[in-house]
């Protein structure tokens, strides 16, 4: 067993008012972590992996659902843990041990697997609830950090969690043992993602609202602004006669096409404020052809959004919009930083 944290070298000996200490120093801190990364490391050091590897594979093979359970914290782990795997495509589910005991175990049939999370392997709701899932005919899998509990002894499986002993110093409250279970519920579910070979964009798509998601699915067609909402000009068109076009559609430029919508260039409000300084009442005459970039970035409609946003943020200086061409080098819509910042990039 290891040795209990030094708290009498960082908590202050004299009780506060209401008889709590209220003093902690950064050494306190440091002592603690330095305990719970040593708790950690025996964990890492004595876990059986023939008995992981069953583990993992038993939940791989399961032809039906793979239900987690427990109690008090082990139970929110357990519940994690199962949310964790159906963010991985595997199906899996929550199942409280007392609902269960009051007609929820209805849910669970000879093709599930049941997997059973306490520390001590004694919560008597656990073990009350194996012999009904037995008779639902699930495959039963305890995961224990108690050598010989009972409930590893009613289980098909039992996986031990080596604990060297919880960082509380009465050891007693459930920190190091809720993280070794954590630990070992999010590797497997790794390990699943691995054997499953469960792509990027299988991923995201189990993510479509999150960042994450959202930089593997949307594309620049999915995000940019098309032909109706297009701030566009011929070469031939005076500068100001085209300063409400600049301003109206909220992308701080003009694209500049030929007849058959072929890009030419592009004039920004940047470039309007550099034509006005350099010309002077001459800008009245100045056509915005003689005056745009002729050289933009562009970006296709089939690249990922994220791609874009790089683009737009590359050397030697950054944009705030991309012209979208089509392989025929058509115009056919614009992307710009705010649109991407909008859809959640």
């Amino acid at each position: 067993m290891g040795s209990l944290p030094a708290f009498s070298n960082g908590f202050s000996n004299t009780p506060s008012k209401q008889g709590i200490n209220t003093h902690i120093d950064e050494n306190t801190l440091a002592d603690l972590f330095k305990s719970q990364q040593s708790h950690l490391n025996f964990f890492f050091d004595n876990v059986d992996h023939s008995q992981t590897l069953a583990f993992t594979r038993a939940l791989l093979d399961a032809a039906g659902t793979v239900f987690f359970t427990g109690v008090g914290k082990s139970g929110f782990v357990a519940n994690k843990i199962s949310q964790t795997l159906v963010s991985l495509g595997v199906r899996s589910a929550f199942l409280s041990p007392v609902d269960a005991l009051h007609g929820d175990i209805g849910i669970l049939s000879d093709r599930d697997v049941l997997v059973l999370l306490s520390k001590s392997g004694a919560t008597e709701e656990l073990l009350r609830l194996v012999p009904c899932a037995r008779a639902k005919g699930a495959r039963l899998i305890a995961v224990t950090s108690v050598e010989g509990s009972a409930l590893a002894g009613m289980c098909d499986m039992n996986v031990h969690l080596p604990l060297e002993r919880e960082l509380c110093p009465f050891n007693l409250a459930p920190v190091t043992s809720t993280a070794i279970q954590m630990v070992f519920g999010d590797t497997v579910a790794i390990a699943l993602m691995g054997a499953r070979n469960l792509t990027k964009e299988e991923y995201a798509c189990n993510h479509p609202a999150g960042k994450i998601g959202k930089s593997l699915i949307f594309k620049v067609k999915d995000v940019m602004k098309k032909q109706d909402e297009l701030p566009i000009c011929r070469e031939s068109d005076l500068i100001m006669d085209q300063l409400v076009e600049l301003t109206s559609k909220g992308c701080g430029c003009l694209l500049v096409i030929d007849d058959d919508h072929h890009l030419i260039g592009t004039f920004t409000d940047g470039d309007l404020r550099r034509t006005l300084k350099a010309s002077g009442e001459a800008i009245f005459k100045l056509t915005v052809g003689k005056m745009c970039n002729r050289g933009p970035r562009i970006i296709g409609p089939d690249a990922m959004a994220v791609d874009a946003m790089k683009k737009m943020e590359a050397p030697p200086s950054p944009v705030q919009f991309l012209p979208v061409i089509n392989d025929d080098n058509i115009l056919i819509g614009i992307v710009t930083l705010h649109d991407l910042v909008s859809a959640g990039l």
